[in-house]
């Protein structure tokens, strides 16, 4: 299996990289950083994985089913710490990382 196997799952973890980058960089722009800072970290940390993710389903690596299951997990915790922060860039981040996690969770029960 492949990218055209894999396609919405690859689309999700790509939306996802993004969304995260985008809210560890506004997270930076917080007044209390300091209270980002395990946000910040979940958002790189998620955003590193969603990225590789994606590579290893478009080459149809035999290991793409298990790195989206780890994925998935990642999704979830960095979605918990998202949710519990009231700015916009992090309810948008939560919403987009439990969206890849479900993408992920159905790839790799596959």
């Amino acid at each position: 299996m492949g990218y055209h196997e894999y396609k919405t799952c690859i689309d999700a973890c790509l939306d996802c990289a993004a969304v995260c980058d985008h809210c560890a960089s506004e997270c930076l722009k917080e007044e209390d950083i300091e209270s980002m800072r395990r946000c910040i970290q979940l958002d790189m940390e998620c955003a590193a994985l969603c990225r590789a993710s994606a590579e290893l389903m478009s080459l149809g690596s035999s290991k793409a089913q298990d790195i989206c299951e780890i994925c998935s997990a990642l999704c979830n915790l960095c979605a918990d710490e998202c949710a519990q922060h009231n700015m916009e860039h992090c309810k948008e981040c939560a919403a987009m990382c439990r969206r890849c996690a479900e993408e992920c969770n159905s790839m790799a029960a596959a």
